[in-house]
């Protein structure tokens, strides 16, 4: 039964994809794809064009909804909603036409590009960094223009994404690609410079929130090949992403239990949960989350902000978010308190303590040692289920665990944040629940998100990987890394691709879930198999 299921839902996708990519000629027809030379600041869609953004989403005039907000206006939208006033009401007015005739396309990057799948995976992803390569941008449309050239994950995902970055330089230091780590991490800087933060992704859309905190992973990177001064360089972009999540921690209360991305817990601790700073529909998902919210019965308000809490968590989505069984309306993320989050902060704090020490600044260095310690107290207390012996995510509104068992769990290992024996539980859960044939579930429920049983994620394979090696687990750490090589080299030997996410438990190459088509590229995959295949002494030298 469930490989029917996952076959029908490869037709649906497929079908999707089809109709896209037909809707994508016939509009590519009707005008140049060339992108016009940007001359003004980077626009937010949702907001310059108002009444006609609503209606070309809801009308569905591309089938996937992040189209029309990564194309490119023609004219100044001034311009735009001035004809759109004029010609919306009379009898002949097309939206479709009146779209192709102001906007153009998203660019797509021509690379003549084609899989050969003579070459071994490893040579094949080598030669896929320069067709994921973008160059230092110009400001066009959505897009918040980088000073850099960088790695985007590939597919609909034509922009950098914050945690992505991450893993895809994972497989970068592999290469030898040290100058696209620096140009990636110096990009990530001039975005806490200018923007106070680092977004999702480089795209206007994306200015309510961020994705799990990996800068700080990201310089440690670098400090590895150029040393510890590396450290010191960052020390200030490391201390304003900090203060971004604590943003309102001091004026925490009692009578004021929760700001933006800070929760004060019952014991006076504070730890952190994921936000959005818009209680509105995506833009690049607004469609689906009007319709959504329509259907729910939900204070809508309240439901936009918890899907755009579970996008900055990167898992969007999965019943680790859900308070009823399989269904999305009853989304609840900004209630929760992540297990990885809160790993991912304590390895921030520990990391400005780290580079306050190189600069020389001993008082700094125990404050954020301090602000680790307690961290880490706050975290086993409220989120080491006792029971099962595993951390889980806890709901502060309730005062109790959420009970999913996740990959999440997989963080404090990561970090080094537990004792041995709770790490041999750990790993005890990981090995019995969680390993499957090619590689770690994301979460023990089969919920039709793409955060969900049976799909497994490149970054969580890595995190488990590292984490198990860690506590002396190195065999099943291997295993493990073992499954989830053998199965992303069948799955390109079938069809060529690196993809996003792989179907762990089950025959099928395409894993499904999710409100867009399997996307193929792929930066984090990439990064995380070449990372894998050295580690486990499987590349040629």
């Amino acid at each position: 039964m469930e490989s029917k299921h996952i076959n029908y839902k490869r037709t649906f996708y497929s079908f999707i994809f089809l109709s896209f990519w037909a809707v994508s000629q016939v509009f590519a027809q009707s005008v140049s794809l060339e992108v016009p030379p940007a001359a003004t600041a980077p626009v937010a869609p949702e907001k310059a064009y108002g009444e006609l953004f609503k209606q070309i989403q809801l009308e569905a005039i591309f089938p996937d909804s992040k189209t029309f907000v990564d194309c490119i206006p023609r004219v100044p939208a001034k311009e735009i909603m001035e004809q759109y006033e004029k010609q919306k009401d009379k009898k002949n007015f097309i939206l479709k036409s009146f779209v192709s005739k102001y906007f153009s396309l998203p660019p797509q990057p021509s690379s003549g590009y084609k899989s050969d799948t003579s070459l071994s995976i490893e040579a094949h992803i080598n030669t896929l960094w320069p067709v994921l390569t973008r160059k230092p941008d110009e400001a066009g449309g959505s897009l918040i223009p980088l000073p850099k050239s960088y790695i985007v994950p590939g597919g609909r995902f034509g922009e950098v994404y914050y945690w992505d970055s991450y893993f895809t330089m994972l497989g970068l230091q592999v290469s030898g690609k040290t100058a696209m780590i620096q140009n990636m991490v110096d990009n990530f800087s001039h975005l806490i410079e200018t923007q106070g933060f680092i977004p999702n992704g480089n795209r206007t859309y994306y200015k309510g929130r961020s994705q799990p905190p990996f800068y700080a992973l990201m310089v440690g990177l670098l400090a590895k090949d150029k040393g510890d001064e590396v450290l010191k360089k960052y020390l200030p972009f490391l201390e304003k992403e900090y203060a971004f999540w604590m943003e309102g921690s001091s004026d925490l209360s009692e009578s004021n239990v929760a700001h933006r991305r800070v929760v004060r817990m019952p014991d006076g601790s504070v730890l952190n949960r994921y936000w959005d700073d818009y209680a509105e529909p995506r833009p690049e998902s607004y469609k689906e989350d009007y319709k959504l919210a329509q259907a729910s019965g939900r204070d809508t308000e309240q439901l936009y902000r918890d899907l755009r809490a579970a996008c900055e968590s990167g898992w969007d989505f999965s019943t680790r978010w859900l308070a009823s069984g399989t269904d999305l309306s009853s989304i609840q993320t900004t209630k929760i308190i992540p297990v990885d989050l809160n790993c991912l902060l304590y390895n921030l704090e520990h990391t400005i303590a780290r580079a306050a020490k190189v600069a020389g600044d001993e008082n700094k260095t125990i404050q954020y040692l301090q602000k680790a310690r307690l961290r880490k107290t706050s975290l086993m207390k409220y989120c080491f289920d006792i029971r099962k012996r595993y951390y889980i995510d806890y709901n502060f509104v309730e005062k109790k665990s959420t009970g999913i068992i996740s990959m999440a769990g997989a963080y404090p290992l990561f970090f080094g944040i537990t004792a041995q024996d709770e790490a041999d539980r750990i790993a005890e859960i990981l090995e019995t629940k969680l390993l499957k044939d090619g590689g770690f579930l994301t979460t023990t429920t089969e919920s039709g998100q793409q955060w969900d049983a049976p799909n497994g994620w490149a970054p969580l394979q890595w995190i488990a990987y590292a984490g198990l090696k860690k506590y002396g687990y190195d065999d099943l750490a291997s295993e493990a890394a073992q499954r989830w090589i053998s199965l992303n080299k069948k799955v390109y030997k079938n069809t060529g691709k690196m993809v996003e996410k792989y179907i762990v438990s089950g025959t099928e190459d395409e894993a499904g879930g999710g409100e867009y088509p399997l996307q193929d590229g792929f930066g984090w995959s990439n990064g995380v198999l070449l990372r894998l295949m050295k580690e486990e002494g499987m590349l040629k030298k």
